[in-house]
């Protein structure tokens, strides 16, 4: 029903091509045994997924990303019930056709913390973030030895260094000033990231667009979308929060630290900034307070210190 997908140009004629995957989905669907069932696709996203009825949601894997189809199952399935928010419960997965792989899982309640966060009052996002923080930190405390082999990279330092080696070319790509990128290896050599030997499970897009909120009680009803976790590093993480969750305002980095129960430093979550594989530095500058100068310890400052 699906056709294979192993290109960019294949992925952009048939993934946002509803008519397609609706009867990719439906088909599906019918295979696991919930014909009739409602199935809505969400807009947001890089996958497809949809809401399959009240209690289900199937997400999508070309196979030109259905390795993160069995990375995303494989963490599922060793977090599940270990975290102090609820994370979807894998209900069935495997391959589809065509190279496509599937997950079916439990639909948690409530609405993305992204689009319910401007009208929750200022202690309500205090008492989230903190729940947040606690979130994370039980996150960072799993073993992650179960997971070795599924869940990359193997070589922290390398991945680092690969990082480092195009960080340059990845910031010009996107279109950051001559200043900026001129300013970029300096910096990532003065702060070497990569010493200590912890590693930890990485959720990588730890952000309010991740989490959900029932819109009553505006507690935390679930966390969502482990297809790009990683096992390294834990300040790693830290950069999606800085820039996601707390968005440069150093008193919720502050409760956030608290709750987490520890503090990075600002600069080194800055030199992950630039070495995270979905980092786009021109678009944070657009979308966060510009910080006080246009250097990389002003911007380590304003964006990732605590208050």
């Amino acid at each position: 029903m699906l056709p294979l997908v192993e290109t960019d140009e294949q992925w952009d004629a048939v993934v946002p091509d509803e008519a397609v995957m609706r009867r990719g989905a439906e088909d599906l669907c019918a295979r696991l045994g919930l014909t009739g069932l409602p199935l809505t696709r969400y807009e947001a996203g890089t996958q497809p997924v949809y809401a399959v009825g009240d209690e289900h949601v199937l997400k999508l894997f070309p196979a030109a990303s259905a390795e993160d189809g069995v990375t995303e199952a494989r963490v599922l399935a060793h977090i599940g019930g270990r975290l102090p928010v609820p994370t979807p419960e894998v209900r069935s997965t495997g391959a589809y056709e065509n190279g496509w792989h599937y997950i079916l899982m439990s639909r948690l309640p409530g609405e993305d913390l992204a689009v319910a966060w401007p009208g929750i009052p200022r202690a309500d996002q205090d008492r989230i973030v903190t729940e947040a923080g606690a979130c994370l930190a039980a996150l960072h405390a799993l073993d992650p030895t179960p997971l070795d082999g599924v869940v990359g990279p193997g070589d922290w330092g390398a991945f680092v260094g690969e990082q480092r080696a195009g960080a340059v070319q990845r910031q010009r790509e996107h279109g950051l000033a001559e200043g900026w990128l001129e300013q970029i290896p300096a910096f990532l050599h003065s702060v070497e990231p990569t010493a200590g030997p912890e590693r930890v499970l990485l959720h990588t897009e730890f952000m309010r667009q991740h989490l959900v909120v029932d819109p009553r009680t505006r507690a935390l009803t679930g966390l969502l979308d482990f297809e790009p976790a990683m096992i390294g590093d834990p300040a790693y993480d830290f950069v999606a929060v800085g820039l996601f969750v707390t968005r440069a305002d150093p008193r919720l980095m502050n409760r956030f630290a608290e709750a987490y129960g520890r503090v990075f430093a600002p600069r080194t979550v800055t030199a992950y900034t630039l070495l995270h594989v979905y980092s786009d530095l021109p678009w944070y500058l657009r979308e966060l307070p510009a910080p006080p100068e246009a250097t990389f310890d002003s911007l380590a400052e304003a964006w990732f210190a605590a208050g």
